[in-house]
């Protein structure tokens, strides 16, 4: 009876386990659920070629076109200015800048004039005797004579006797000797060449100047200067006289400028040129930060998009009843962020905007505001 239970129970067992690996096969074949296909929607535009003008980005510093540096060519103290000899201060035209202090100098001018003055006079007797002529002619010089002031040009001397008179008694001599000496003593003071603004001083009144140190800087701000480095490729196209806008870094504020200048070499280790583009306004300070826009030439049957539509830097994508698909490109300019490209025909519909993981043959939809936006564009 034992032996039969066990049996019994046996066989229960081994059908439950085989209904069991039943319902476990069964469960795994069971379909796996659909996955609903996801259509991206795209922007789009539509190509229509036009000329396309270039414009070269470039950026540098302000220059003042006219900057003086103040050097020192004689030594003496610094004694005084026609005003406060700081950096920001203006002057005008013709202002004393610097005077240093020259009266050892002019003790030294002045006796080189009393000399030739006398050496002249020396001569007035033997010109009387010797040669009348010429007598009157020295007499009114010597009467004119002003020991304040300037050596006036000596008389001149038609008659060959009397100029080697007067050449063999060393007055030519003594004369440039006085003129020298007086064009060193100007030197002693430093007048403004035009009306503007010290930028720096590098002197204190009272301080010891020396020949050959620098003093200051002094500049014209009403008219400045940008030096622009630009490639080789484009510096045939530039002209001086064309127009350039200028943007300060934040963009805010837009200036008009003109080439004034474009450098005849080229850089042998940036191999660009450099162009120097002339800019008035008041509210420009020398150092100034700007970007330029210059334009270089234009393109036809050409259009501009982003460098980011660009696939393999020769295809972009298009649409074609409602799928991508790819096209050869002709690309001929390219700035940061812009590609300008040639063989598109006109009327193509074209992506506007970049999407990840396109290929061609790729089914999307088309945003409808991108289409009302081009028609109206279009219209």
């Amino acid at each position: 009876m034992r032996k039969l239970v066990l049996f019994i129970v046996g066989i229960i067992i081994i059908f439950a386990a085989l209904f069991g690996a039943y319902l476990i096969v069964k469960s795994n074949n069971q379909p796996k659920p659909k996955i609903a296909k996801v259509i991206k929607t795209v922007y789009v535009d539509t190509v229509k070629n036009a000329t396309v003008p270039i414009t070269i980005p470039a950026n540098g510093n302000l220059i003042a076109k006219n900057r003086f540096e103040l050097f020192s060519e004689v030594q003496g103290v610094f004694e005084s200015s026609a005003q406060d000899f700081k950096a920001g201060q203006t002057y005008n035209k013709g202002e004393l800048l610097i005077r240093i202090n020259s009266s050892e100098y002019y003790a030294s001018v002045q006796s080189a004039k009393s000399e030739l003055y006398n050496l002249i006079t020396s001569l007035m007797p033997d010109l009387r005797l010797d040669y009348p002529k010429a007598f009157p002619v020295w007499e009114a010089y010597l009467n004119n004579f002003n020991m304040n002031s300037g050596v006036a040009p000596l008389p001149e001397v038609n008659d060959n006797t009397v100029n080697y008179f007067i050449t063999g008694r060393g007055v030519q001599t003594a004369y440039y000797n006085v003129k020298n000496l007086e064009q060193r003593l100007s030197k002693y003071r430093i007048y403004a060449p035009y009306k503007g603004i010290l930028t720096e001083a590098l002197v204190n009144k009272g301080t010891l100047v020396r020949p050959g140190q620098k003093l200051g800087e002094f500049i014209d701000p009403s008219i400045y200067e940008l030096e622009l480095s630009i490639g080789k490729t484009f510096s045939d196209l530039l002209q001086i006289g064309e127009n350039v806008t200028l943007n300060t870094l934040d963009k805010q504020t837009t200036y008009n400028g003109t080439v004034s200048r474009i450098n005849g070499r080229i850089d042998q280790e940036t191999q660009t040129v450099t162009v120097f583009v002339e800019v008035k306004a008041e509210d420009l300070k020398e150092g100034m930060y700007m970007e330029a826009q210059l334009k270089a030439k234009e393109i036809e049957n050409a259009i501009k998009v982003s460098r980011k539509l660009l696939v393999n830097q020769s295809e972009i994508f298009i649409l074609k009843d409602s799928l991508l698909d790819i096209i050869k490109v002709n690309p001929v300019y390219f700035s940061p962020k812009e590609v300008v490209l040639k063989g598109v025909p006109d009327h193509t519909v074209i992506l506007s905007k970049s999407i990840p993981g396109a290929y061609a043959g790729m089914k999307v939809k088309v945003n409808q505001e991108s289409v009302i936006s081009n028609n109206e564009a279009t219209q």
